[in-house]
């Protein structure tokens, strides 16, 4: 039997609170959704470590996945590069305009950490991380002229946008499902542990033998699909032979090309870390936004966002393993196809969009290197890591 048991009660967020289910959607685009998507099913196929440098001990996908799995590194800091190319045209200012946007109309700050959730989703970023337990951790995404720091530090979720000088204070989440909707994907755990929460038949899990990852011996464990019409090629996962914790997770399309989420160590110290990496205090004239008060501002919601809400909790799954698609109803809320008033935007989805028909209607696949969405005029939507066709046969299908 295998050692991991298949989720199949995935929902969406409840529908009292409309920004939670949009934020849930919007998660579907991040890389950490993607991986979710995109190896949604993993399966065994025992093989032994070929030899190489480092020489290691022999071990099987089994073991190795176990070894993951039981990993229980608590203290550590380190720096990370995550590297994204999900074949997205270039935003310009869109990407800034629509973050500062949404935090602007919903009364919100720059230094929500949801904000930042769009700026993963490309290009290469750097962050420094560092963890003292469950309930201590920090993670900072570095550029040349600023710094953005998420930080937790028991009861109390703090992060600081140092270009805009903006702070975000907020309770930290109580239970483990909170914590996971919540926090921003930073280190190749985060990504390994969303290939690996469930397994079947319908994937090929070997070793790969062996490399060197920030000073570190590891293992390489690669995982590729056996059915055919996934747009995933293979996700490497290189696994530090001591503790068991993934230092690098790299996954690949299989149109070929370079990688869609390249993510790992380039430092790391399972050292404790200082007890003052965690402390912060909102610098002198910094504006503080207060999260909890955002929430209880978010209970009055227009009918048609309630609505929405409502198709996202329906959400359903089609297909198995790797084909798997994603199915929900927007409430009869299809694409705006150019009339959203808003010409970049406009622009920006039509350069992702093709127009297809079948049985279902009609409606727009919106593509990316990895992930496909099919949005029908009518407002259903079927999205996953499958080819344009599997979609329009999905929709003909559910018809």
């Amino acid at each position: 039997m295998a050692p991991y048991e298949s989720d199949d009660s995935t929902k969406a967020d409840e529908a009292e609170d409309v920004r939670a289910g949009r934020r849930k959607a919007a998660r579907y685009v991040v890389p950490v959704a993607v991986v979710g998507v995109a190896a949604a099913t993993i399966g065994l196929v025992p093989a032994l470590a070929d030899s190489g440098d480092p020489d290691l001990p022999k071990i099987t996908a089994q073991q190795l996945i176990e070894k993951i799995a039981t990993s229980d590194v608590q203290q550590l800091s380190g720096t990370v590069k995550i590297s994204t190319d999900l074949g997205l045209p270039n935003l310009g200012g869109l990407e800034s305009g629509l973050v500062s946007g949404a935090a602007k109309g919903d009364g919100g700050s720059s230094a929500d950490p949801q904000s930042k959730l769009l700026e993963l989703a490309s290009g290469t970023h750097t962050l420094r991380v560092a963890a003292d337990g469950p309930d201590k951790g920090k993670v900072s995404l570095l550029d040349s002229a600023a710094e953005y720091s998420v930080i937790h530090n028991g009861d109390e979720v703090w992060a600081y946008d140092s270009k805009s000088n903006e702070a975000y204070h907020a309770t930290a989440p109580k239970s483990e499902s909170q914590k996971e909707k919540e926090e921003v994907p930073s280190t190749p755990k985060d990504f390994a542990d969303e290939a690996l929460k469930s397994v079947d038949d319908t994937t090929s899990v070997t070793v790969d033998g062996t490399a060197q990852v920030a000073g570190r011996d590891a293992y390489k464990l690669l995982i590729k699909p056996k059915q055919s019409g996934s747009t995933v090629g293979a996700i490497s996962i290189a696994v530090d032979a001591k503790t068991g914790m993934p230092l690098k997770f790299t996954l690949t399309p299989a149109s070929g090309g370079a990688a869609v989420v390249d993510a790992g160590f380039t430092k790391v110290d399972f050292a404790k870390p200082a007890a003052s990496t965690f402390d912060f205090t909102p610098p002198k004239g910094a504006k503080v936004t207060e999260g909890d008060d955002l929430k209880s501002e978010d209970k009055a919601q227009p009918k048609g966002d309630e609505d929405f809400a409502e198709g996202l909790d329906g959400l359903k799954t089609l297909g198995k393993g790797w084909n798997s698609i994603a199915v929900f109803d927007t409430g009869g809320q299809g694409m705006p196809s150019g009339s959203s008033g808003n010409g970049d935007v406009d622009g920006f989805l039509n350069s992702l969009g093709d127009h297809v028909t079948g049985k279902f209607g009609s409606g727009t696949v919106f593509s990316t290197r990895l992930v496909n969405a099919l949005i029908t005029d009518d407002g259903k939507v079927y999205a996953g890591a499958v080819t344009k066709d599997a979609l329009v046969k999905a929709a003909d299908a559910a018809r």
